[in-house]
């Protein structure tokens, strides 16, 4: 008994991969009970040291991996549009497929698995969220009989590890970002990153099979990291905090609130003590309180296990006639619907605001009696002494609503003493 995989892609995670199913064969063969086998891998471009380790089984068309002697297919091309169509069309074929596509399942997550579920088979996509985590496994069997409460978590290592150096080695914004590029923790284009994108596609997918909805990412409140500079980074832990990228989401009478943002975190978190391009998820239940889960949210090999991990999941469903046996959104599809998504403006927490300002007496005055009209009080204020015409001025407040502090800056934004947007972060003081 064998169970052929074909694998489509052979970029970064493609290569660890094929090299965990040939270097590690026996001990998975061990562990299931039967072989696996890699079959056939397509790929524009395959780098030489993978080529040897698939020699003869190279395949030059994506059509021969649909052949009937493939099992599984495994999805690792990336993009949205060629990789949808071919992940149908091995579905139709009665093909189970494990992908790490993040940006495709939080936009088309349903219709495939809609469609899986009519052919009767699998898709695993443990690799789509935080990489080597088993988060997706810890939602859909470890946790399948509590009430998820909430998700707050790390899910971009790039911006963690942006923001990490800045803080420990001073550094600016633009400086951290290229050391990440050197080291590899960086794309070349950083936009989906920094701007919070990659961020949201995993909270989209975590708040589907979370709550049993089919939540997409344009559903995503979504903010980056551009305009968190050393100074907000200083100023947060001075108050107590460490600045994060956290995606969040959770399930309040009747409405999802899904969304993706700097937060200040209280230092004691271990959200906040989570460095480096490691990535961080808590999971707050209502019967065990709250699971953390720590790793390595990307690379090579850690995203590779957890593809392997999949395909070894199906293969056991395949060879005990037991596919579907977890439901694929973690609810099965008569119990999910569209819940409405919170909107951010009805957020209430405290908030962390940078003004730029002129040093001139009576600014402060003036900014608090906007905030005080809006019923925003204020926490704490911090004036640094600088021999400057334009100096930071930190305001923390207790806790508002957000359309009142939105309506308030509008105002004071407009003032001539005011010289660019406000910085405003939200403040997480559970």
């Amino acid at each position: 008994m064998a169970i052929n995989v074909g694998l489509i892609g052979a970029g970064t995670v493609g290569s660890g991969v094929v090299k965990i199913l040939t270097q590690n064969s026996e001990i998975i063969k061990k562990r299931l009970g039967f072989e696996l086998v890699l079959k056939k891998v397509y790929a524009k471009s395959i780098k030489d040291e993978v080529k040897n380790l698939v020699e003869g089984k190279i395949a030059n068309s994506f059509d021969e991996l649909l052949s009937d002697d493939i099992d599984i297919i495994v999805e690792l091309i990336g993009g949205i549009d060629a990789a949808k169509d071919f992940i149908l069309s091995a579905i139709d074929k009665k093909k189970s497929v494990v992908t790490a596509n993040k940006a495709l399942l939080a936009e088309y997550g349903y219709e495939i698995f809609s469609k899986a579920f009519e052919n009767k088979v699998d898709v695993g996509y443990e690799a789509s969220v935080a990489g080597g985590i088993p988060i997706i496994k810890a939602i859909k069997e470890s946790l399948a009989a509590n009430n998820i409460i909430s998700i707050k978590a790390i899910v971009n290592g790039t911006c963690n590890y942006i923001l990490s150096e800045m803080f420990n080695n001073e550094m600016s914004f633009d400086d951290a970002l290229k050391d990440a590029q050197k080291k590899g923790f960086a794309e070349a284009d950083p936009t989906f990153d920094i701007e919070g994108i990659d961020s949201a596609h995993k909270m989209a997918i975590l708040s589907s099979i979370s709550f049993g909805d089919n939540v997409k990412v344009a559903d995503v409140y979504t903010e980056g990291i551009k305009r968190i500079s050393l100074l907000d980074l200083k100023f947060a832990d001075e108050l107590g905090y460490r600045i994060k990228l956290l995606g969040i989401t959770s399930l309040t009478d009747g409405k999802i609130d899904v969304r993706v943002h700097p937060t200040m975190v209280k230092k004691g978190d271990i959200l906040a003590k989570t460095e480096g391009e490691f990535n961080a998820i808590k999971v707050k239940t209502d019967m065990d309180d709250e699971t953390i889960y720590i790793g390595k949210g990307a690379g090579s090999l850690p995203t590779a296990s957890a593809v392997v991990a999949d395909i070894m999941d199906i293969a056991r469903n395949i060879n005990n006639k037991t596919n579907l046996r977890v439901p694929l959104m973690a609810f099965p599809f008569n119990y999910v619907k569209k819940r409405p998504i919170k909107n951010i403006d009805d957020l209430e927490m405290s908030y962390y605001l940078r003004f730029t300002v002129k040093d001139q007496a009576g600014v402060l005055s003036k900014i608090a009696g906007i905030l005080g009209e809006f019923d925003i009080s204020i926490k704490s204020v911090i004036q640094p002494n600088r021999d400057e015409a334009w100096v930071p001025l930190i305001v923390f407040t207790h806790t508002a609503k957000e359309s009142a502090i939105k309506q308030a800056l509008s105002i004071i934004e407009k003032f001539n003493f005011v010289k660019e947007p406000v910085l405003l972060v939200r403040v997480d003081d559970e």
